[in-house]
């Protein structure tokens, strides 16, 4: 294994849908599976961590999150994708959902879902790191690992961009979409 990319899910590899609660709103995002087999195929571990604060929020049910995880997973998996690992953190501070409303170790920035994943997958430390999203907190977590960082133009990556430049924080690329981090990553992070 030479490596794995931590890559959130909503405005990265699927259309950001803003709280999805419908498996038939999901839409990948041009080239997000056919990228995801480049990077298996290069010897890279493909691990989801995402966000899933609707349920703290009350914006969905447990059965609905489970409905779009499934057409997630097996959207991919039909198209010859398969996840080394998917976890999702349901958690918000500020939640309306008593259950899930707490601060917590896993919601991205913090990268407790990313280590556990690490840990389960049993990878040696000599192994490349990665964190691709649309958001910061994507790119925080990743810093936080000590992961090259990549953020992507797509979902909210533009607005993102603007304000981490106004904080002079920065990924260590900004890159249109899912496929030209794949090259990027492909290529070690080395500019073509």
């Amino acid at each position: 294994m030479k490596g794995i990319v931590f890559l959130d899910r909503d405005g990265t590899l699927i259309e950001e849908a803003h709280y999805l609660s419908d498996p038939a709103r999901m839409k990948e995002i041009p080239g997000a599976a056919e990228s995801l087999r480049r990077l298996a195929d290069g010897g890279y571990a493909l691990a989801v961590i995402s966000n899933q604060a609707g349920l703290a929020k009350g914006k969905f049910v447990e059965d609905q999150w489970e409905a779009v995880h499934r057409a997630f997973v097996e959207h991919f998996r039909s198209r010859g994708v398969e996840f080394d690992a998917v976890e999702y953190c349901p958690h918000h501070p500020e939640g309306t959902v008593e259950r899930y409303r707490k601060s917590c170790s896993c919601r991205k920035p913090a990268p407790g879902l990313a280590r556990k994943v690490l840990r389960r997958l049993a990878l040696p430390p000599s192994c490349s790191m990665w964190a691709v999203g649309d958001k910061m907190s994507d790119i925080s977590m990743g810093k936080r690992l000590r992961a090259k960082t990549i953020l992507l133009a797509t979902g909210h990556g533009e607005e993102e961009r603007r304000e981490c430049e106004r904080r002079g924080e920065r990924p260590d690329a900004f890159l249109p979409s899912i496929r030209e981090a794949a090259d990027w990553i492909l290529s070690g992070g080395k500019k073509k």
